[in-house]
């Protein structure tokens, strides 16, 4: 989608902070919780939370952009903490899916009450109209990625 503009002058689209979202993105995930475990935990726990159907390991591993046994080595460390079961599936048997715990479903909000700390500590010289349009983008972002990622 191309802004209009008059000959000679740049669009919207060629504005340069646009080549600055990549690394602007990076430095966001470089921005951890307490440890790389519990980022990848907040993040099995999201991506199962916000899936539209029953989540296998194997959904999962794709969903999350690493092979099986990563996506599966995590589900066995949150499954051991209780955060995860393993349930039958209820369209089909035979299939293995996850399901998040009530202790998953509460380190879920503890992630994501740190992250909104974490968001009101960085953008604390913003404006309350800011913050929430930003909010608003970002989480538009991520649901319209995610719709690009399925397809692709």
């Amino acid at each position: 989608m191309s802004s209009a503009s008059s000959p000679g002058q740049p669009s919207d689209d060629d504005d340069p902070v646009l080549d600055q979202i990549g690394p602007a993105l990076s430095r966001l995930r470089r921005r951890a919780p307490a440890s790389n475990k519990d980022l990848s935990r907040n993040l099995v726990l999201n991506v199962i939370a916000d899936a539209a159907d029953e989540m296998t390991v194997g959904g999962l591993a794709a969903e999350m952009g690493v092979v099986q046994p990563v996506a599966s080595r995590t589900v066995a460390a949150c499954i051991a903490d209780g955060l995860l079961r393993r349930v039958a599936s209820q369209a089909d048997g035979r299939r293995t899916v996850l399901e998040l715990t009530k202790p998953g479903e509460a380190e879920r909000h503890r992630f994501a009450a740190e992250q909104r700390a974490a968001f009101e500590e960085i953008t604390a010289a913003w404006t309350q109209e800011e913050r929430v349009q930003f909010a608003r983008l970002l989480v538009r972002y991520g649901l319209d990625a995610a719709a690009w990622s399925r397809g692709r």
